[in-house]
């Protein structure tokens, strides 16, 4: 008579062994429409890039114009219209020398363009993203985490930089040039009257995160990546299946609906990270009103006992 015990122990090992290697799979690289290969990392429920983006195409296969001369740079970019055309450079236009490592700078408009400059599963992290991955490292040692860790690239000190995270910021900025601040895009529109965006970033004096500064749409920034799916962990991944969330999008109300026999709380914050809702939720259908919301993204968090579930939604 086969003995259940050891065979139930098994499948949960295989089923625990399948997940893990999925993930590490998942995370392990992302390829871009160049064939460029990058190296990502998981930190926390996000997985990000670990390194850079250097792809000189869109998704569809048009390319990026990679532009040498500031005045032919300045020109692609109405700042009265608030229209431009997408493009990419270099510091001290030398891609040879600094591509690989440091990647492209990208004015805005190559990340609003339709072509989209993401693989799929892939997208340009709202401030939102950047502010799960400041909170969860913590707010003040989250820069130390992210940094590369010593000199070679950073300018001394290079204060409390461990890269703990894998994640390998490196310091490149369209205007201070290398060596000392890292300024990444985000998706997110600080000042939509002259259209600027925010831009996290990181400094060789500190090991903060700062998010509250923002860049104009013709800046040139680097670009990290982050997926698209939020949760880490086996539980994490079974509950993030068994939730469902509809419809998304959604304008006046959402629905949740989840089979577990627990009782669970639900928090919506917009992108900046504030809490715009809050409600309990109990066992099978739940209506949430969402009218009062403006429209845009939010990320919807469902706790239970002892795990989290984040889910986008957008409310049009």
């Amino acid at each position: 008579m086969p003995n259940k015990s050891k065979t139930m122990k098994r499948t949960f090992f295989l089923l625990a062994a399948l997940v893990f290697l999925t993930i590490h799979n998942h995370a392990q690289t992302l390829t871009d429409i160049d064939g460029n290969v990058y190296n990502t990392v998981t930190i926390g429920t996000q997985v990000w890039m670990a390194e850079n983006l250097r792809v000189t195409h869109y998704r569809n296969g048009d390319l990026i114009p990679n532009i040498k001369d500031d005045s032919v740079w300045n020109s692609l970019c109405d700042t009265f219209t608030l229209t431009g055309t997408g493009a990419r450079c270099y510091w001290n236009d030398d891609s040879v020398s600094y591509a690989s490592v440091y990647g492209a700078l990208y004015n805005y408009y190559t990340i609003s363009d339709s072509r989209i400059i993401t693989p799929v599963g892939w997208h340009v992290p709202s401030l939102g993203d950047w502010a799960i991955l400041r909170d969860y490292l913590g707010p003040d040692s989250a820069g130390g985490k992210l940094k590369e860790a010593g000199t070679v690239h950073w300018q001394s000190p290079n204060s409390d930089a461990t890269n703990e995270t894998g994640f390998t910021a490196l310091p490149g900025d369209g205007f201070y040039g290398i060596g000392q601040k890292c300024s990444l895009w985000s998706s997110t529109v600080a000042n939509s009257h002259w259209l600027w965006m925010w831009v996290p970033y990181m400094e060789y004096n500190s090991g903060l995160l700062i998010l509250n500064t923002a860049s104009g749409q013709c800046n040139g920034n680097y670009i990290r990546l982050v997926n698209d799916t939020l949760f880490t962990g086996l539980n994490e991944i079974n509950k993030f299946n068994q939730i469902h969330l509809y419809p998304n999008p959604a304008t006046d109300k959402i629905f949740i609906d989840f089979a577990d026999r627990q009782n669970m709380n639900l928090n919506i914050y917009n992108m900046v990270g504030e809490l715009m809702l809050q409600k309990e939720l109990h066992i099978n259908k739940n209506e949430i009103d969402i009218s009062a919301l403006s429209t845009g993204l939010y990320i919807i968090k469902v706790s239970g006992a002892d795990w989290t579930v984040r889910k986008k939604l957008i409310k049009e």
